[in-house]
């Protein structure tokens, strides 16, 4: 599926990707589609065309190069490429690498037959893993990896704002971290699955969330706030209802260049704000293992299962304002 300009998806034949030293080729089964795909698709994110998008990837290997894996073995690709040279890929800021490229947006991705990538970012799954929820590994990494940079303690309250599928992910890593997990969205539904998933308990988002928040923390605010939303109220929010001395962990890719937020709450309350910014190769063992225990449910997630061939369709429906619509997976096969 070819992205020929914004807007503009074609299906189309291509050359199968030619391999060098240390690649490996990879017969694509099913992918996940995200708000990234979206922007591309609309142009919002530049790229060059044509372009076949997509960066949550899962599939069988066709070609190990010089790899142990076997031909149909089941594996996740890593879509973030890094140079290895590099300041940043020498201290181990692979992620962070400023020659690095993603996968379906820098270079042609995942929404096609076959892929070719390094051996680097190729990890086997093991069978219990489900295949068509597989994608969604990628999605888990990303939250992993910001879990990381916050060292969530048991019994910290953690406040999750928004349960879309990485707040969802965001609870089920809480939780398993022993944390007191509150979730708040104005969805029913999705508050609702939070609690199937972990969240002790969920809150309406509305103008008095913040204090009903402070009230489930014993008047001081919680210990923790991942915002997943990427709107600059909900950070407000976050600043409003932390406790003095919190954590806020920054999810939610903010694209807005101003807006306004209770600045000296930060000072006076001596908040920490972190970001975290994709993922590591590290994360991506973890991850699938954290799956394969059952720590992190996949199966939930999963609103949608739709034909490689129905991309624009399945786009057009993240564009959409359906609150129970969650990620939608496509079935290559």
């Amino acid at each position: 599926m070819v992205l020929t300009a914004p807007n503009e998806i074609v299906l189309e034949d291509v050359a199968r990707p030619g391999s060098r030293a240390g690649d490996v080729t990879v017969h694509i089964t099913h992918t996940g589609i995200c708000g990234t795909d979206y922007k591309i698709y609309n142009g919002s994110i530049p790229v060059q065309y044509p372009r076949i998008m997509g960066h949550e990837m899962a599939g069988e290997i066709v070609d190990p190069g010089s790899t142990s894996l076997k031909p149909g073995a089941r594996v996740i690709i890593d879509p973030e490429l890094f140079c290895g040279s590099c300041f940043h890929c020498r201290i181990g800021q692979t992620h962070l690498c400023p020659n690095g490229m993603l996968i379906g947006r820098d270079t042609n991705g995942g929404f096609a037959e076959f892929i070719t990538v390094p051996a680097s970012q190729v990890f086997a799954l093991p069978a219990g893993v489900d295949p068509t929820h597989a994608p969604m590994i990628q999605v888990l990494t990303t939250c992993l990896h910001a879990q990381r940079q916050i060292n969530i303690f048991p019994s910290e309250y953690v406040v999750v704002l928004g349960l879309g599928v990485t707040g969802q992910l965001h609870v089920q890593l809480a939780k398993a971290r022993g944390a007191y997990v509150i979730g708040v969205t104005r969805s029913k539904e999705k508050r609702e699955l939070a609690e199937k998933l972990g969240a002790d308990i969920t809150i309406p988002g509305g103008d008095d969330a913040i204090a009903k928040v402070k009230e489930a923390t014993e008047g001081r605010g919680p210990d923790v706030v991942i915002e997943t939303t990427g709107v600059v109220s909900q950070l407000s929010s976050a600043i409003h209802m932390a406790r003095s001395g919190g954590r806020l962990l920054l999810f939610g890719i903010i694209t807005a260049k101003e807006g306004a937020l209770p600045f000296y709450d930060l000072y006076f309350k001596e908040l920490a704000l972190i970001n975290a910014r994709v993922a590591k190769g590290e994360d991506y063992p973890a991850s699938i293992a954290l799956v394969q225990r059952g720590t992190v449910r996949l199966e939930p997630l999963v609103s949608d299962v739709m034909p490689l061939g129905e991309l624009k369709a399945a786009i057009g429906m993240l564009g959409s304002d359906s609150t129970q619509r969650m990620k939608i997976i496509l079935d290559h096969q």
